[in-house]
């Protein structure tokens, strides 16, 4: 996999550049951050799932105070 991992066009070679990027700034501006070591990537079968998968995105940073991860962050 890491063999076509750094091929352009691939999304793992994208999201790889993505997160370089956001942990080069995040570092440079001092900002206390580190990544979920794995992403979890599903195909979205119908406009439910992705209705469902939307809400989740749009509230998911209103409860980060209330995850495990953010003590830690602290």
């Amino acid at each position: 996999m890491q063999s076509i991992a750094k091929q352009c066009g691939r999304l793992s070679h994208i999201i790889s550049r993505f997160k370089s990027a956001i942990t080069k700034h995040a570092n440079a501006h001092n900002l206390p951050f580190a990544w979920q070591t794995r992403f979890h990537d599903r195909i979205i079968r119908d406009q439910h799932e992705l209705n469902r998968i939307a809400e989740y995105i749009e509230n998911n940073p209103a409860q980060w105070e209330m995850d495990e991860l953010y003590t830690t962050m602290q």
